[in-house]
């Protein structure tokens, strides 16, 4: 089965330009067509699996990182669209906030997440729900395909990789890019997800 890279629609973005955001997309399509791509060989190269095992093994290692940026900036992208949405004061997923962090603010939140994303570093920081602790976990995956919490659902994604804001703010812009993301974040998309998998 071969993945077909997702569209987006994004309004006029606050600290976020146009530009980064199509050279964003594209980084996210070539992922869709790396993992693709790979499968492809891993395919054909599985005729004689005795004599290509070692680039079959090469292969396995690089599939887990494309799948990891396709499926990441998926969950990354959805949440700048339909322009920003406040976070529903006493909703559900601000009460379970409370409930684990003490506060469930949109401005805790994402303080929290500003420490996770700002680390000395590329990579991602995410908050997931827990359905058997009943519990938010907040976790730091410097490459894609590692440090991730195993198969808790995914609430909110932000994407700290240099592409993200090297472009609008420099090498060292990452702090701002972090103000303008969360001025953009479309908290309604959040919110749904952890209903989903909170249910």
């Amino acid at each position: 089965m071969a993945y077909e890279a997702k569209t987006f629609t994004f309004p006029d973005l606050d600290g976020i330009s146009k530009k980064t955001m199509d050279e964003h997309v594209g980084l996210y399509q070539g992922y869709v067509k790396n993992f693709n791509a790979i499968k492809d060989n891993m395919q054909v190269l599985m005729v004689d699996s005795e004599k290509n095992n070692h680039a079959i093994s090469e292969l396995e290692r690089r599939l887990s990182f494309e799948f990891g940026g396709m499926r990441l900036h998926e969950y990354y992208f959805p949440q700048l669209e339909g322009g920003p949405t406040p976070l529903t004061a006493n909703g559900p997923f601000a009460a379970a906030f409370m409930k684990d962090y003490g506060d469930g603010s949109s401005e805790r939140i994402i303080k929290l997440m500003k420490n996770i994303g700002g680390m000395r570093g590329p990579g991602w920081a995410i908050l997931y729900w827990d359905p058997q602790a009943k519990c938010l976990q907040a976790g730091f995956s410097g490459e894609q395909h590692q440090g991730h919490f195993v198969t808790l659902p995914i609430l909110l994604a932000v994407d700290v990789w240099e592409h993200a804001y090297i472009s609008d703010y420099g090498a060292q812009g990452k702090g701002k890019y972090l103000d303008a993301f969360f001025k953009n974040l479309n908290w309604s998309v959040v919110e749904k997800r952890f209903e989903e998998a909170a249910a």
